[in-house]
């Protein structure tokens, strides 16, 4: 049985070797493709934060639902804050 050192730096090990795998996907990716991917993770990002201001700033009684359930729909990659703006505001 391996020690929880022994297991800790396992865990490093392949955390390192997924970010360095991820960053040379990344950089293999064509620039006409980097942009846009770029674009489209602001887009999502600027929604989200959008949502969770709209939640907080919000009356209860204009949301459809507990608010702490959308703000968790909200993180959902694309469909989260298209769903809060078109189904969770009365």
């Amino acid at each position: 049985m391996r020690g929880m050192s022994e297991m800790r730096v396992g865990l490093l090990t392949r955390s390192k070797d997924l970010a360095r795998s991820i960053r040379a996907d990344w950089l293999d990716l064509p620039t006409e493709l980097r942009f846009p991917l770029m674009a489209l993770l602001a887009g999502e990002s600027a929604a989200r934060i959008a949502t969770w201001f709209s939640l907080v700033r919000r009356p209860a009684g204009t949301v459809r639902g507990p608010r702490w359930v959308w703000a968790c729909v909200s993180l959902v990659v694309g469909a989260g804050p298209l769903a809060y703006w078109l189904a969770g505001r009365k």
